[in-house]
C-alpha cells in the first residue's frame, strides 16, 4: 500500500486535498470516487514528498526554459470547442483525474487562442478553482452555456455524463450551421460570378460598341442611352465631378452592406426591426424561424437535463436565441414562471411558434418530461430545417434564372436595336444609288 496526495472536488464543487493509502493511482482514484469526491489530481508520496512532480509544475518550467512567445489573435473556432469537449468528455468517462485530461489536451492543442485558453485553465483548476470557473474566465471560448452545464455537472458529480452532452449539442449545432451556410453557398457564388461578368460587360465591351455607334452617327434609343451611362458610370467616366468609378462602389458595396446591418443591429431598435422583418419574408423567413426554434429548444433542453435551474437556463436560451422577438417571448416566459404560471401560456400568446411546438412543451410541463419533449422538438425542426433549405434553394434557382436572364436580355436588346438603324440606314444608302 502507498500513499497518494490528492486534490479533489466534492459533492458542491468545493476543492479539497489530503491523503489516501491505495495500492495504485487507479485504486486510489475508485476509492475517493466512492467518497464522493471527484479528483482532479492524484499522486503518490514517499517521505513526505511527491515522487511523481506535479505535471502542471513541470510544463511551466518547461515554458519558461523555453522562453518562446505563444501569441494568438481572435476567438476560437466552434469546430475546435467541439473536438476539445468530445475529447475531454471521453478522457473523463475514462476515469483520467480533470488537471491530468486537461495537461493532455492542452499538450496536444496547436499553437493559438485555445491553448493559451488550456494553458491559464490547467493553472486555475491546480490552483484550487473549479473547472467551471476557471472556464467562465474566458468567455470567448467558453460562453454562459457552456461554464453553467459544467457547472452543474460539478455539483451532481457527473461532470463526463454533461461533458458528453454538451459535445453532442455543440456538434449538432455546428451541423446546422453547416447545411445552412452549405445551401447559400450556392446561390451566393452564382451570383458574385453574374456581377462580375455583367460589370465586365458595361466596362469592356460596351464602350466599344459606342465607338462603333458614334462613327456611323446612329440616333440611340432610350434604352440603349441609359446602357451607355450605366457604363460611363461604372468606368468613372460619368461626368468630370465623378471622382470614384461605379465599379469600386460595386466591389465596396457587399461590404458596406455588411458593416451597415452589424451598425443597425447594434442599437435595440435596429436589431428588433430587423428580426421582425427578416421573419416576415417569405421563405426566408420561415427558415429563420425553424431554425432559431430548434437552436433554443435544443439548448433549453440540455441545460435543463443538466439540472441547471429552470429560471437561469431561460435567461441563458434567451441571451443565445439569436433573434430579437424569440428573446421577447423567452422574456415573458421567464416572468410568468417566475410568478408560478406555466411555460407554455405566455409563448402561446408570443405567436412565435407552430401550435405543435407550444403544445408538446405543455404536455413536456404536465408530465414532467420537459426536457426529452425540448430535444424532441429539436430534432424534429433539425429536419424541417432541411426541408426549409431545400425549398429555398428550389425558389431561388428559377428566381435567378429570371434575374440573369432580364439583365442579359436587357443589355442585348439595347445593344440590338441601335444594330437595326445601322442595318436599315446602310440598306436605304444602297438604294438610293
Amino acid at each position: 500500500m502507498a500513499t497518494y496526495a490528492y486534490e479533489a472536488m466534492n459533492a458542491s464543487g468545493k476543492p479539497q486535498k489530503g491523503t489516501i493509502d491505495a495500492s495504485s493511482s487507479d485504486d486510489a482514484i475508485q476509492k475517493l470516487r466512492g467518497d464522493g469526491l471527484y479528483p482532479t489530481d492524484v499522486r503518490e508520496q514517499k517521505g513526505g514528498s511527491a515522487a511523481k512532480p506535479n505535471v502542471a509544475a513541470a510544463a511551466k518550467k518547461k515554458k519558461k526554459k523555453g522562453g518562446g512567445l505563444n501569441l494568438s489573435f481572435g476567438g476560437v473556432p466552434l469546430k475546435r470547442m467541439c473536438l476539445f469537449t468530445r475529447q475531454l468528455s471521453t478522457l473523463q468517462d475514462a476515469g483520467l483525474p480533470l488537471l491530468r485530461s486537461l495537461q493532455i489536451l492542452e499538450s496536444q492543442q496547436k499553437a493559438g487562442k485555445l491553448k493559451n485558453i488550456l494553458e491559464t485553465v490547467c493553472e486555475d483548476v491546480q490552483g484550487g478553482n473549479t473547472l467551471s470557473d476557471a472556464f467562465a474566465r474566458h468567455p470567448k471560448a467558453f460562453d454562459r452555456l457552456y461554464t453553467k452545464m459544467v457547472k452543474a455537472g460539478e455539483i451532481g458529480g457527473v461532470l463526463d455524463v454533461i461533458l458528453q452532452r454538451l459535445a453532442d449539442f455543440m456538434e449538432k449545432g455546428q451541423r446546422l450551421r453547416r447545411r445552412i451556410k452549405g445551401a447559400l453557398i450556392y446561390p451566393v457564388v452564382v451570383i458574385g460570378i453574374a456581377v462580375a461578368i455583367v460589370t465586365g460587360i458595361m466596362y469592356f465591351v460596351i464602350p466599344k460598341f459606342q465607338e462603333i455607334f458614334n462613327d456611323f452617327n446612329v440616333k440611340l434609343p432610350a434604352l440603349t442611352l441609359w446602357l451607355v451611362a450605366a457604363s460611363k458610370w461604372i468606368a468613372g467616366t460619368a461626368s468630370p465631378d465623378q471622382r470614384v468609378p461605379g465599379v469600386a462602389w460595386i466591389i465596396v458595396s457587399p461590404f458596406l452592406l455588411f458593416f451597415l446591418l452589424k451598425v443597425i443591429r447594434k442599437t435595440e431598435f435596429g436589431r428588433a426591426a430587423f428580426d421582425w422583418i427578416i421573419l416576415k419574408i417569405p421563405v426566408i423567413g420561415t427558415l429563420v424561424e425553424k431554425t432559431t426554434v430548434a437552436r433554443f429548444t435544443r439548448t433549453l433542453g440540455t441545460l435543463v437535463a443538466a439540472g441547471v435551474p429552470i429560471l437561469e437556463a431561460i435567461t441563458i436560451t434567451k441571451e443565445t436565441s439569436g433573434n430579437w422577438v424569440f428573446e421577447k417571448a423567452l422574456g415573458s416566459v421567464h416572468d410568468s414562471i417566475k410568478e408560478g404560471e406555466t411555460f407554455a401560456g405566455p409563448l402561446r400568446k408570443a405567436k412565435v411558434c407552430d401550435a405543435i411546438v407550444v403544445n408538446m412543451i405543455d404536455v413536456g410541463e404536465e408530465t414532467g418530461d420537459l426536457d426529452v419533449m425540448l430535444m424532441k422538438i429539436a430534432d424534429n425542426y433539425d429536419e424541417e430545417v432541411d426541408v426549409a433549405v431545400a425549398s429555398l434553394l428550389s425558389l431561388l434557382e428559377p428566381f435567378m434564372v429570371v434575374i440573369l436572364g432580364g439583365i442579359v436580355g436587357t443589355i442585348v436588346l439595347a445593344l440590338f436595336l441601335p444594330l437595326v438603324s445601322m442595318i436599315e440606314s446602310v440598306s436605304g444608302q444602297k438604294g438610293g444609288k
